[in-house]
């Protein structure tokens, strides 16, 4: 019995597969996003993605496989890149801070996949929301260890990590379900300046309230953090 993460494809170059679905998963979750999962046909799918419903179903097995993928496509990337961006930061506050932009940064990106996972995650097999909300969990996890490294190392108060992680979770995801009145007033770094004041500062010792200061001169006040990160 095949893996409930396995999707199938008669196509067996792995460039080739990549390339094809990657076209198609972003022209389906823009019509999944704008019509919903299950008004969306697969004809539809392939007409916005340039392709026949053949091809569609050589890279496929049916709709689910592609709202799947979909969806596993940000939370792949929350695991990959987050530690990516970590690498060489070294102070637990700036760690925490970086986590936080890093998340922000890619829902900005993939704003429109980032909803669908609210809208549509139920819409999956059970055996496959399971592997979604696993996903996440892995991710809140990292998280949590950053929240425990500020604790541990006097710049954070004692708190529940699992909740605070949560409440920085939900402040990340806001950015793509709120954006529509969130980009009236923010930009991205306006808006992680203002959750790290709301959600990280008020719980920081003296010692983390002088290392997010520090942080915020370094950064631009978080302007710069993607130019940073792209010359590391």
């Amino acid at each position: 019995m095949k893996s409930p993460e396995h999707v199938a494809s008669a196509v067996s170059d792995p460039k080739l597969v990549g390339e094809r679905r990657g076209a198609i998963l972003d022209a389906a979750v823009r019509l999944f996003a704008e019509h919903g999962y299950y008004v969306t046909t697969i004809q539809q799918i392939a007409k916005a993605s340039g392709v026949s419903i053949g091809l569609i179903y050589q890279y496929f097995g049916d709709k689910e496989d592609i709202l799947f993928l979909s969806l596993k496509r940000v939370l792949d990337r929350y695991e990959t890149e987050i530690p990516a961006r970590l690498e060489g930061v070294s102070h637990p506050v700036d760690r925490l801070c970086t986590a936080v932009w890093a998340y922000c940064s890619i829902v900005d990106e993939l704003r429109q996949v980032a909803v669908l996972t609210y809208r549509s995650t139920r819409s999956l097999r059970a055996d496959r929301r399971s592997l979604i909300q696993q996903a996440e969990l892995r991710t809140n996890r990292l998280l949590e260890r950053c929240v425990r490294d500020c604790i541990d190392g006097g710049h954070m108060r004692e708190l529940d990590e699992f909740m605070l992680v949560y409440q920085l979770v939900m402040f990340c995801h806001a950015w793509a379900l709120k954006n529509w009145a969130l980009r009236e007033r923010f930009d991205l770094a306006r808006y992680v300046s203002g959750g790290v004041a709301l959600l990280v500062e008020p719980f920081l010792t003296a010692r983390g309230r002088a290392a997010v200061a520090a942080l915020r001169k370094r950064t631009g006040d978080f302007s710069d953090m993607g130019a940073r990160e792209a010359q590391r």
